[in-house]
């Protein structure tokens, strides 16, 4: 669902690219709308992918780029053998604490963004087979990176909600507001 981003006050990009990242957030929090923690683990297609499981993904995404901005260590460091929980609830996890420790991460990610000096500041790629060797990329590329990370999967996420029961983001975003249905 398109939602208005509003014009950035002129000169801040910062702002401008924490909003579009925040829509495109939002187009995942909204899928969750109403659904059980059950519901929200159904896979009803022939992919692997659930509303909850994306939204850890996007979750421990989100935090991984931010700590090699920050060059730490991420939260939740992945190999082989467990990238498969990246996208599923385990253990005592759910939408409510996911949804709960996106909100920091978000928060986290917005107070870095705006106290970087520059949009150009760089930090090195990780030493991983599908990125390129001694390359640094920038604050701004960041950004870019995780607007598109989230873009693609708010689009799974509305497929994945529809399928369930029907609810597009109009609905869901009308029932949110104590409105009725746009159909």
């Amino acid at each position: 669902m398109v939602m208005h981003v509003h014009a950035e006050a002129h000169g801040d990009e910062r702002g401008a690219l924490l909003a579009f990242l925040d829509e495109q957030r939002g187009g995942i929090r909204r899928t969750l709308l109403g659904l059980t923690d059950e519901q929200a683990a159904t896979k009803p297609s022939a992919s692997e992918l659930s509303l909850s499981g994306l939204l850890k993904h996007v979750a421990e995404t989100e935090q991984g780029w931010l700590s090699r901005a920050r060059q730490v260590a991420p939260d939740t460091q992945r190999s082989e053998e467990d990238w498969g929980d990246s996208f599923r609830l385990v253990g005592d996890e759910t939408v409510e604490s996911m949804l709960a420790y996106w909100d920091k991460v978000t928060r986290q990610t917005e107070d870095f963004i705006r106290s970087v000096p520059s949009l150009n500041d760089t930090f090195p790629l990780p030493d991983q087979p599908w990125f390129p060797d001694d390359e640094a990329v920038s604050m701004r590329w960041l950004m870019l990176r995780l607007i598109a990370e989230m873009a693609r999967h708010a689009g799974h996420a509305d497929v994945i909600r529809e399928s369930l029961d029907g609810k597009t983001a109009f609905e869901l975003v009308a029932q949110a507001q104590g409105g009725g249905d746009w159909g």
